[in-house]
């Protein structure tokens, strides 16, 4: 079992990263932590090399994880919540999933053969609208060819609650491991 998790906090010990720690801990199987503002990873610049050829003209640290996602069986995105949104950094990431769009669409290939499962961990203390940024994380997991996505798991009252003390967040953790950790039925 192999999970990808794209963490969009910039925060390093902050209620994003707190309840991705209560997932890891529990996954069965290897995974892959990609840091949207740590990583080496450019966003999509609409050069359209991808219209014609597979692939991505920007060599970085995304090819690494292109073979990740080709190879995985869940993908968990997790994310504060900045004006309705995931973040800047998470969306720059996501950016490059055009490389899919354009395979799917352009030159009528399937770009994630695979099927995966897939999850969403929103954070926030502000004004509890997560709608924007949910439906926006599942647009992202669809292009992964994550269609069977888990109901939202968030924790929204962080300014005056760290995540890891929301027990609904905590429990919503332990239904996504589970969930990710089940087998797939033959």
């Amino acid at each position: 079992m192999k999970t990808l998790i794209w963490n969009g906090s910039p925060r390093k010990n902050g209620d994003t990263v707190s309840l991705l720690e209560q997932t890891v801990n529990k996954l069965d199987g290897e995974y892959k932590i990609v840091n949207a503002y740590f990583c080496k990873v450019s966003p999509c610049m609409d050069c359209r090399f991808c219209w014609s050829k597979a692939g991505c003209s920007i060599q970085d640290e995304m090819q690494e994880i292109y073979d990740y996602i080709q190879e995985c069986d869940n993908i968990l995105l997790a994310s504060p919540i900045y004006f309705s949104e995931l973040t800047g950094k998470l969306l720059d990431l996501g950016s490059r999933l055009q490389i899919y769009y354009s395979a799917r669409f352009f030159r009528r290939e399937e770009p994630v053969p695979k099927s995966k499962k897939g999850a969403i961990i929103l954070i926030g203390g502000g004004d509890g609208h997560m709608d924007k940024a949910y439906e926006t994380a599942c647009t992202l997991l669809h292009h992964m060819n994550c269609h069977d996505i888990f109901p939202l798991v968030y924790s929204h009252n962080t300014n005056n609650r760290p995540a890891v003390k929301d027990p609904d967040a905590l429990n919503g953790i332990n239904n996504i491991v589970r969930y990710f950790n089940q087998a797939e039925e033959k």
